[in-house]
């Protein structure tokens, strides 16, 4: 049977996506077919429709890391059923109106949560789950930098950071996204755009013990000069460039730690434990308002190319959605 779905005949810009009709996806054991209702992007879709990411070996070429929709097959044992209501982090495929959902990585949409929001949270909060608690060992207490405050997966580090009992600080661009960052928690923001020297600002805030950092090689330097004895400087992108000099002298006296990190290429069973941490911690601080839902805006998935360019145009507060809408399903 087929689809439809966003689909490229080569890499490019955005010009290159369009809407076509493709196969429904054939799910293996251990997964479920979803029907889509809403589909989270990522910066990393954008690498990808440009051809530098290419999705993991088995994986659908579809872009799309997140999606929230209704269960419609499942092959194997698990704990859903058909017409249940899920979100879940997927290795591809989301811009579609189904996907492959390994059952694993599924969460139980909440009621009162709407298909949008449930969409927004997967690769966010699981990305920086992993690289806060997991790879950078944030503790209560100690200083976290984050980079990019105002992304999807800023606004969930922030707040993330926040539930730990971290101080947080954050880098941004405008004035508009250093004030969002302050109203997710972050104690003090600089403006990256318009200031000189974030590391020399950052050590008179007493320097960072874990910093998030999206952008790679234009700011190595910096971040290694205002990351604390044991520091750990997490690299999950390299917005700013691939290549930057490093000084080992006071990365080896200070013992700082530069740790790559990205969540796609994780194992499942990495990715089912981050699902688990979602489900368990997150959903119900969002459900108790000890963090917040952090929806920018919502495009239907014909528009898939004005949201790619929201994103490139770092236009975001937040997460951008896309809706595979009208549905007769309750959200």
């Amino acid at each position: 049977m087929s689809m439809q779905a966003v689909i490229q005949a080569r890499p490019g810009g955005r010009g290159t996506l369009e809407l076509g009709i493709v196969e429904k996806p054939v799910i293996r054991d251990g997964q479920l077919l979803v029907r889509v209702l809403a589909a989270g992007l990522n910066r990393a879709d954008i690498v990808q429709r440009e051809g530098h990411y290419p999705p993991p070996a088995g994986a659908s070429p579809i872009l799309g890391l997140e999606v929230a929709g209704v269960v419609e097959a499942i092959r194997g044992p698990s704990r859903f059923q058909p017409g249940d209501a899920v979100l879940g982090l997927v290795e591809g495929g989301g811009y579609a109106e189904y996907v492959a959902l390994d059952s694993e990585l599924a969460i139980p949409k909440p009621d009162g949560m709407s298909w949008v929001e449930a969409a927004s949270l997967p690769e966010a909060w699981m990305t920086a789950w992993l690289n806060l608690v997991e790879v950078g060992r944030l503790a209560e207490g100690q200083a976290l930098l984050v980079h990019a405050g105002a992304s999807g997966v800023g606004a969930a580090a922030i707040q993330l950071g926040q539930l730990l009992g971290a101080r947080v600080w954050a880098t941004a661009g405008s004035e508009e996204k250093l004030e969002y960052c302050r109203s997710l928690g972050a104690v003090e923001a600089f403006n990256a755009r318009q200031e000189a020297g974030f590391g020399d600002k950052v050590k008179e805030w007493g320097g960072a013990d874990v910093i998030l950092d999206p952008v790679g090689g234009a700011y190595l330097e910096q971040n290694l000069v205002c990351l604390n004895l044991d520091g750990r400087l997490v690299l999950i992108g390299i917005m700013g460039g691939s290549r930057s000099e490093i000084n080992l002298g006071r990365l080896l006296v200070k013992r700082q730690s530069l740790i790559g990190s990205t969540l796609r290429s994780q194992p499942k069973v990495v990715k089912a434990r981050l699902a688990r941490a979602l489900e368990s911690e997150i959903l119900p601080a969002l459900q108790q308002g000890a963090a917040r839902l952090t929806l920018d805006s919502t495009y239907p998935l014909a528009a898939v190319a004005q949201a790619h360019e929201a994103i490139e145009d770092n236009r975001n507060l937040g997460k951008i959605v896309l809706t595979l809408f009208p549905v007769t399903t309750s959200s």
